[in-house]
């Protein structure tokens, strides 16, 4: 796909805190340099949740080893961030969910209908096969929050895994697929992924029991990557994984969302870089059903510290990010004084589009 420096050849969006010259990883707000990068992380999108706003687009990573895309998550807009970011989608061949909450899939289907809708024998785009990594059924449904009794989407198997959902998205765009393929020759894009539903290891994980403690275990291997995952608490919701990608170069864990978590902090352990989640809450007013939500799915950015100073990890980049307090405002410099207690290593308070160069 060409030089790897051309990946990140995009601007930061706004400032990456506390970066210096002896720091272990360069976050760029500028053109990077001619040389190759071998291995860097581009955030495509940071935000949280599946709240429509302007200044942040859906969760999305982009981790780049020798050339290499490795995509960790789908949200929205994710297929035209990728786009923006300068990578090449011919070098997409792998793409790994944490969990199947909408806002992490929401252009899943996206990269292989859109980013697959060309000649890719003449110009850039996503061809078969894209090995593709995720959770599979939960096999069931918790009960609501303050004992309600909503209804059920499809009751009739309403808690679809990773392969059921590229399935129905290949059946639903099938007619859109069969016309391009017959106008003008384009290949069969429901045929681009190949679905892996993660085997689980036995340690009495369920939809009741989301996350017991759990080791480390491999989801696959390459020439250029070895990927272990854990289970991670993400409320009610599972599974929900939590990945670590170990190269030559060194090695970078992404949290996915979670709550405090020691299996994430196992799974991150020396890790040269840990891309993890956070949110505040602090002074916001939210509806007891949003506050149960936020406490047992995700945390704080006044306690994500913690968790990177019991990793061992030298720097600590905060993405899926939300900020629920008074201003509704990520302001940089109050979170990273947040997430600097507990943690010496350095912050950076994650942007859209901003890459983060480690060799």
């Amino acid at each position: 796909m060409g030089s790897a420096a051309t990946l990140f050849a995009v601007a930061a969006c706004g400032s990456s805190n506390n970066a210096d010259k002896t720091s272990p990883v360069s976050a760029t707000a500028t053109p990077a340099p001619a040389s190759p990068v071998k291995l860097g992380v581009v955030l495509l999108g940071t935000r949280a949740g599946p709240y429509v706003q302007g200044d942040r687009t859906g969760i999305s990573t982009a981790l780049v080893v020798d050339g290499q895309v490795y995509l960790v998550d789908c949200g929205q807009s994710s297929v035209w961030q990728y786009h923006r970011a300068g990578l090449k989608f011919a070098a997409l061949k792998n793409i790994f969910i944490t969990h199947l909450h909408a806002d992490h899939v929401a252009d899943y289907n996206n990269f292989f209908m859109l980013g697959g809708s060309t000649d890719v024998r003449v110009a850039d785009g996503v061809s078969a096969p894209v090995q593709v990594y995720g959770p599979g059924s939960a096999g069931g449904l918790p009960p609501a929050f303050g004992g309600a009794d909503p209804p059920v989407a499809s009751p009739g198997d309403p808690t679809p895994g990773l392969a059921d959902l590229t399935r129905r998205c290949n059946e639903a765009f099938a007619y859109s697929n069969n016309v391009l393929m017959r106008d003008t020759g384009l290949q069969d894009t429901s045929a681009i992924a190949v679905v892996h539903e993660i085997a689980l290891p036995e340690v009495g994980a369920s939809y009741t029991d989301t996350a017991p403690a759990t080791a480390p275990f491999p989801v696959m291997t390459d020439d250029h990557v070895q990927v272990t995952a854990t289970l991670v608490p993400h409320g009610p919701v599972f599974p929900s994984f939590a990945f670590r990608f170990d190269t030559e170069y060194g090695a970078v864990t992404f949290s996915g969302d979670t709550t405090n978590s020691e299996n994430l902090v196992q799974l991150a352990r020396g890790s040269q870089l840990l891309v993890h989640e956070a949110i505040n809450t602090e002074g916001g007013i939210l509806s007891p059903a949003a506050q149960s939500h936020m406490r047992e799915s995700h945390t704080p950015v006044q306690q994500v510290g913690t968790i990177a100073a019991g990793a061992d990890v030298p720097t600590l980049v905060l993405s899926h990010i939300a900020d629920f307090g008074p201003t509704a405002t990520v302001d940089p410099a109050q979170w990273t004084r947040w997430a600097q207690q507990g943690y010496s290593g350095e912050v950076i308070i994650g942007n859209d589009l901003q890459s983060i160069t480690l060799r």
